[in-house]
């Protein structure tokens, strides 16, 4: 079990990244929130299985088809035992 921050940048707002974030979350099993951040960047906290966390790292530096990631920067973050993904406004 692995818990990561991710950091996204570039064009990651008003492109249904946050809700297409929680579907694929959902999708590998992973827990955790995402949320817009006030300077244009995507702020995700996942925790869950290692394979499953890093795949959706691997996704966020993708991220919706209408997304242009330019930037990933993911951290070590400490598991809260959360339930479920949701996306924080």
């Amino acid at each position: 079990m692995k818990c990561v921050r991710v950091e996204v940048s570039g064009r990651v707002q008003g492109v249904m990244f946050r809700d297409s974030c929680r579907r694929e979350a959902d999708r590998l099993g992973v827990v955790g929130w995402v949320r817009n951040e006030p300077g244009g960047s995507v702020l995700v906290v996942a925790e869950g299985p290692d394979d499953a966390v890093d795949a959706l790292v691997v996704w966020c530096r993708t991220g919706p088809p209408g997304a242009r990631v330019t930037g990933v920067d993911v951290t070590a973050a400490s598991p809260s035992g959360g339930q479920g993904f949701e996306v924080r406004w």
